[in-house]
């Protein structure tokens, strides 16, 4: 059975985050309080996804089914009634894993697993973090975060100048915790294997740990290259 994720606010991240988790086949409900805003939800998603109530109700959030969620997410723009929501899903119906919006970055610190938070979305930490990454790892880019941050599936374009250029992957002393997953060359894709030579302007997908991300970024970016002789 699809995993079941009740949403607790159905603004435009609410009403976005259903559509994604909708396209990718999870079953979804959208509580939403403000009567005039169920026209629009309900134009934008399926109608029996979209419950009129308050999110901080537990008999509301009973009736849409929190006790069969997997994931509940409290995206309203009040931090006060995220916190709520936090505190109900997590305390009161033990729901596996609970998501709040952080609204205003100062409410950050009360996002924390002891009011009922697992993961906070912080949209100012968030682009701090991306800003950080961009500046230590050039352009290597995180396409998604595994293990809770541990390991991260990167993609970077082999530079011109890169090491690695003209190497075979065997000959790369690549991080110990880093799997080449890929490599995008000319709109192909090509399987990596021990004996492949990369190439300038390849693309690379890898698993790293986050910890040996700029290893690897030092090895595809910017160098020395000096050609094979």
């Amino acid at each position: 059975m699809a995993m079941f994720v009740l949403i607790v606010g159905g603004g435009k991240v609410g009403s976005y985050l259903a559509s994604l988790l909708l396209g990718e086949g999870y079953r979804v409900r959208v509580i939403e309080q403000q009567r005039d805003e169920i026209p629009r939800l309900k134009r934008d998603l399926p109608a029996e996804v979209v419950v009129l109530g308050s999110g901080t109700d537990p008999n509301v959030l009973e009736g849409a089914g929190i006790r069969q969620a997997q994931v509940v997410a409290a995206v309203t723009g009040e931090d006060e009634t995220n916190l709520v929501v936090a505190s109900l899903a997590h305390s009161e119906f033990g729901v596996p894993r609970v998501i709040g919006r952080v609204n205003n970055p100062r409410n950050a610190w009360l996002f924390t697993p002891a009011m009922g938070v697992d993961v906070a979305v912080n949209q100012a930490n968030l682009m701090a973090r991306l800003i950080a990454e961009e500046m230590s790892l050039g352009d290597m880019m995180t396409l998604l975060k595994l293990r809770k941050g541990q390991y991260s599936l990167v993609e970077e374009k082999v530079d011109p100048t890169a090491i690695a250029v003209g190497k075979q992957l065997s000959d790369l002393q690549l991080p110990r915790e880093c799997q080449v997953a890929a490599i995008i060359r000319s709109g192909e894709l090509v399987i990596p294997r021990g004996d492949t030579v990369l190439q300038a302007t390849d693309e690379v997908l890898a698993v790293v740990h986050a910890s040996q991300a700029a290893q690897l970024a030092a090895i595809l970016g910017p160098g020395q290259h000096q050609g094979t002789g």
